[in-house]
């Protein structure tokens, strides 16, 4: 009678995690840790502070080097009795004009220079590398010379006009925002174009419906610099606004502390934080579309 041995498996070994030492973690990973957290300090301490001087009952800044010493809400109450909210009105209605039509204005002109063959076409985007070298601002003296004289013939483009200032960031925005635009159409293959030709649509259907789609993550960024960039604009805006009824929250908050006497830094910093607000909502509300529109794959090779 033959007997039968069976052998036990041997028991499997479990790969243990490697321990690291804690000065390997940091040249490896901890390091980044370190530059990030002194990153957010650095551009986080001056938000902090606006926020704190606003909340301050004085309205110096000396008196609020401890953040947060004192909370009150009365240079917020106080903006109720001045002009801050027509302020804020006309920088929106600008803003969201500027925006609005440098991204209509730019993406026409980005799709003829790049969908279309005609003279003067390499021309013209050579000139338009030329002219967004120089700052719009040099040419303040020169806007505000044309604005007078065109003032006498059609009084709503002369100055203090909210459509002449409106007119003036859509010429100084067109040129960058083109050259911009016009690299990101070229990235949309014509074989679409091509297809959508054969099925019998038009220029303007390809361009409304079918490139304008595929490009809206470089609308949403021309769109959202746009009206930060006009939001925030001081110079051109207070040669060309001449009114306080029809100043820029750029111009109006300036007014409050250029007076080194009688400065305000309490309704200033106020002022400031609610301006902020517009800014933040709008880049959250397209942060959606720029991330979606990445990583979509609208375009498939």
């Amino acid at each position: 009678m033959s007997t039968t041995t069976t052998t036990a498996p041997a028991p499997s070994r479990v790969a243990l995690p490697r321990r690291t030492s804690p000065a390997r973690w940091f040249s490896d990973l901890g390091w980044r840790h370190l530059v990030g957290v002194l990153a957010v300090v650095y551009a986080g301490f001056p938000l902090v502070y606006v926020v704190s001087a606003s909340l301050a009952d004085g309205g110096t800044l000396t008196g609020s080097n401890d953040l947060f010493a004192s909370v009150s809400t009365a240079n917020y109450v106080a903006l109720g009795d001045t002009r801050f909210w027509t302020w804020m009105g006309n920088t929106l209605v600008v803003a969201v004009v500027t925006g609005a039509g440098t991204v209509l204005m730019g993406a026409a002109a980005a799709y003829a220079f790049s969908r279309f063959r005609f003279s003067g076409r390499r021309v013209g985007l050579t000139a338009l590398l030329i002219i967004q070298m120089f700052p719009q601002m040099l040419a303040f003296v020169a806007i505000f010379l044309l604005c007078i004289s065109l003032g006498e013939v059609v009084p709503v483009l002369g100055l203090d006009s909210k459509l002449a200032l409106i007119c003036v960031y859509l010429g100084g925005a067109l040129g960058v925002n083109t050259f911009l635009m016009y690299g990101f159409f070229n990235t949309v293959p014509r074989e679409i174009d091509e297809a959508a030709k054969i099925d019998g649509a038009s220029h303007a259907q390809i361009y409304w419906t079918i490139v304008l789609r595929l490009t809206a993550p470089i609308l949403a960024v021309v769109g959202l610099l746009s009206f930060i960039a006009t939001f925030g604009e001081f110079i051109i805006a207070r040669v060309l606004l001449q009114s306080e009824e029809s100043w820029t929250l750029a111009v109006g908050l300036y007014g409050w502390v250029s007076s080194l006497l009688d400065a305000n830094w309490g309704l200033f910093t106020a002022g400031a934080v609610l301006s902020a607000l517009p800014v933040l909502a709008l880049f959250l509300f397209l942060q959606k579309y720029i991330v979606g529109g990445l990583t979509a794959g609208s375009v498939k090779g």
